[in-house]
This record gives C-alpha cells, structure tokens and sequence, in this order.
C-alpha cells in the first residue's frame, strides 16, 4: 500500500521541515515489490533502473532541480520513509530492510560530504 507524499511539518524546533512518505512493509515482499512501491511513493521517472543503484541515485538529488523523484527538498528540510509494518519485513525479507537502511545512510553520507544536511530519515513503524 504505498502512499502519496504528506504536507511538510514543522518540529518543536522550526528548524526542520518534513515532507514525508510511507512503504508497507506487508506489501514489500521481495526486490521487485520494494522498486514498484518505491517508484510509486517517490514519484521516480519513468527511465527509473528499479536497481539499489538508481534507487540511491534517485534521492540523491532531493535537493536539485533533477527531476528525479516529486519531491524538491529546501536546504533544511528532510524526506521522512516510514515503513509501516516493518516487523512484516523484517521477518519476511531482513536483508532487504538491512540494505534499505544501509542505503539510506549512504545517501546521507553523500549529503554531508557536499556540505548539506542529511535529507533523509527512516522511521520502522
């Protein structure tokens, strides 16, 4: 059951903002299930490689006028992934949750070293 993006948010702080989308864990049953649900939610383009590469590729470019996914995030904003029913994923599929997550520190490595702040979070619901 992907999800559509949520309105931006701000925290206690009003220091970040948050956009936001959600993958079902449930749904997610294999590589194939996790692009499908991916591409829907993040608005990847049709040219998207529904490969870990154009994945981390994809929301790299949060920041930049890329059109790589709807979103076009401001220097202190961040994309919040929740994936609901995560224990259904982590059960069935650990090694996939493991990358996902892995992946996303990547990204935000890539973030810091260009001198942004982290553009993503993921939250196991």
């Amino acid at each position: 059951m992907p999800t559509t993006a949520v309105p931006a948010q701000k925290n206690r702080s009003e220091e970040l903002i948050m956009a936001a989308v959600q993958l079902d864990g449930a749904s997610i049953t294999d590589w194939e299930s996790f692009h499908t649900a991916s591409a829907a939610v993040f608005g990847f383009p049709a040219f998207y490689g529904r490969s870990l590469d154009a994945w981390v590729d994809s929301l790299s470019y949060l920041r930049d006028q890329e059109n790589m996914t709807k979103f076009l995030l401001k220097p202190n904003e961040m994309l919040e992934i929740t994936i609901s029913n995560a224990n259904i994923l982590r059960t069935a599929n650990p090694d996939l949750l493991e990358e996902i997550t892995f992946c996303i520190a990547g990204i935000n490595e890539r973030y810091d070293d260009y001198g942004e702040k982290p553009a993503l979070s993921l939250k196991l619901a």
